[in-house]
Order: structure tokens, then sequence, then C-alpha cells
């Protein structure tokens, strides 16, 4: 069982998953989990489904440099955005492994919000590429790890109105004057 660098408030009420040595670029797989932290996990699931299809773009905040504009980054008050779609296509695997192991534990898939999704760079697979007058460079790829884990969103429960709660605290001087209004009626 690997280990995890977050711990749910609740283990009952929350399922994780993880996928290590990942062969998807690591820049574009950490702006897509941004992307879907703090989503509940059904709409994460629909919103990776659009990237692929083109429909919704994922906003590039942090990995920047020489990313195009699109209009469709407006959703998300960005004008840099891309369509990682192996990126993707990778989230949503382990999206679905994690709403199946929630689902083993008998929490209600609908209720449950992405709460921790970390993103860590696996080492660099080394190859090499051939260059000019005998020479060669690397050419390295880089992988990454992926960990989940979703808990059930509490529902907030509203406070009943009590008079006790809503008492208005009073100087000794204004309550001398309440008793002697009283007193005069």
């Amino acid at each position: 069982m690997p280990r995890y660098s977050a711990t749910p408030a609740n283990e009952a009420k929350s399922a994780k998953s993880s996928i290590a040595y990942l062969r998807v670029h690591f820049k574009n797989t950490v702006e897509t989990a941004n992307a879907i932290k703090g989503r509940k996990l059904l709409n994460a699931v629909t919103y990776l489904k659009d990237v692929q299809e083109q429909k919704q773009c994922v906003p590039f905040r942090r990995f920047h440099r020489g990313i195009g504009r699109t209009a469709q980054a407006k959703a998300f008050k960005a004008t840099l955005g891309r369509w990682p779609t192996k990126s993707a296509k990778y989230l949503l695997q382990l999206l679905q492994n994690v709403q199946a192991n929630a689902e083993a534990k008998g929490l209600n898939s609908e209720e449950l919000v992405i709460k921790h999704i970390l993103v860590n760079p696996a080492p660099k697979q080394r190859r090499r590429i051939f260059r000019a007058h005998g020479r060669s460079n690397p050419y390295l790829s880089s992988p990454c790890h992926i960990e989940v884990i979703v808990s059930e969103e509490e529902k907030n429960v509203e406070k009943t109105k009590d008079e006790r709660s809503t008492v208005v605290f009073q100087s000794q001087k204004q309550l001398a004057a309440k008793r002697l209004r009283a007193s005069r009626k």
C-alpha cells in the first residue's frame, strides 16, 4: 500500500487512489490536476471528458511560458489554456478508480469531493537524440506520480433559533435604567 502525503479528516468517509511512474508530461498533469481540485467527483469527470473533446480548456497558471491564448480560458478568469488530452485520459482513469474504491466502501459517489490531489515528478527516463557533427544530446521524458483523496461532503446543519443565544449584554448603568423604567410603569 503506497504512502500518501495527506491524511483525510474522516477516514471512513473518504477513498484514495494513486498511480506511480506514469509516462505523461509532469507540467501538463500539474495544471490539469489543479483545474479539478476542489470539484465534485462527477463534475470533474465530465470536465475531463470535455477537455478530451476540446469543449473546455485547462487554464495554465504556473507552467505557462509559451502557452497560447484561448477564449475558453475566460471561464476560469485566465487567458492561457490548452487541452492536455493524455493527462486528462490518465486522470480520468484515476478518478474512475477512486470512485470504484469509494463505492466499495459504501460511499455515495454524488457527494464525493476531490479534497486532495498531488502530482510529483518521477525520475526522468533517458534517451538520446543524434545531432550534427557526430554529437548527441539527452532526450528526457518527464513522468510523474499522482495521488488523489476524495471525501464525502459534510452537510451543514443550520442552528435553531434560541432565545438565550440572542441575549444582549448590558452594562450596570443600562440595567439600572431599565429597572427604573419598569418601576415607573
